[in-house]
């Protein structure tokens, strides 16, 4: 007697989904790094969320320039530095400049774990050298804010507003019109008025500024949009410069019209019809032979 048979289908395994992914866990003991869920499913660029992996995975004093990171990715200038733009927005990379015991500024990255952290209170020292360290370093050290200033130091001066280009601060107070959350101060539009100097100088014009500095902003800032205004205006290479015209005295030169050869109906250049200059080679060798 057969056994006995049953059509209802096998109970699936409470424990494992019936779709999507199923991941095969290994327990790492070295060579890993601990990502938030936060970031690693950010929405948005695939880009953005690669190079902060890749960031955090580098040890400390790791070059993570935008020339460095090309380097390692296969995407270009353009992409990189957007993601960069995209992480400093979110809270989570941070750039200060510092002085060195040289007396150089350089500019630090940090990159946070977790966006909107307090920084560290003092900055890890670099190696020990032969040279005196000075005994008080920067009580704190100055967010990036323009590409024109450098670090302020106490007793400095801010820029006055009435200093700037008339030109580049109507650029910077339209910018509400398209954004309304880009309102500045009149000591931030002063920092910024140089770099937008700079590129009014270089001929670019007031509406491609504006679309540069207001296209794919966040949805939110996590600081002051002269932060963000400033890093575009600093990362965003400037178009190349138009060409020089000419000096009144320099006389260009004369290009002569085209004519048709005679003997053979090429366009050559010449003052006046004739024959091109090989029929008259060839017509002058012949002169030759027949005088011959």
């Amino acid at each position: 007697m057969a056994d006995p048979q049953s059509n209802a289908p096998l109970r699936a395994d409470a424990g494992a989904p019936t779709s999507g992914v199923i991941h095969v866990r290994t327990r790492l003991t070295a060579d890993f790094t601990v990502i938030s869920n936060a970031l690693a499913q950010r929405r948005g660029s695939a880009v953005t969320v690669g190079v902060a992996a890749y960031i955090s995975s580098l040890p400390d004093g790791s070059p993570v320039s935008i020339a460095a990171l090309c380097e390692h990715f296969s995407e270009g200038e353009i992409l990189i530095s957007r993601a960069l733009r995209e992480l400093e927005s979110a809270g989570y990379l941070e750039r200060r400049r510092e002085r060195t015991p040289t007396g150089q500024v350089r500019t630090r990255t940090y990159f946070y774990d977790v966006p909107g952290g307090d920084g560290p209170d003092d900055p890890p020292e670099p190696p020990k050298s032969s040279r005196p360290r000075p005994a008080v370093q920067e009580a704190a050290a100055l967010r990036e804010a323009a590409p024109a200033p450098g670090p302020e130091e106490p007793g400095s001066v801010a820029p006055a507003l009435a200093d700037a280009d008339p030109k580049a601060v109507a650029v910077l107070t339209a910018l509400r019109r398209v954004d309304p959350r880009l309102v500045l101060s009149a000591q931030e539009a002063a920092r910024l008025a140089p770099a937008v100097a700079e590129w009014l100088a270089a001929g670019v014009g007031p509406r491609e500024i504006t679309e540069l500095l207001t296209v794919r902003l966040p949805d939110r800032f996590r600081a002051r949009p002269a932060s963000v205004l400033a890093f575009r205006l600093r990362e965003t290479p400037l178009p190349a410069p138009p060409p020089l015209p000419l000096h009144p005295s320099i006389e260009r030169p004369v290009v002569l019209p085209f004519q048709t050869c005679d003997g053979c109906e090429r366009a050559f250049r010449a003052p006046k019809p004739g024959h091109c200059r090989s029929c008259r080679d060839r017509f002058g060798e012949e002169r030759l032979r027949a005088v011959g």
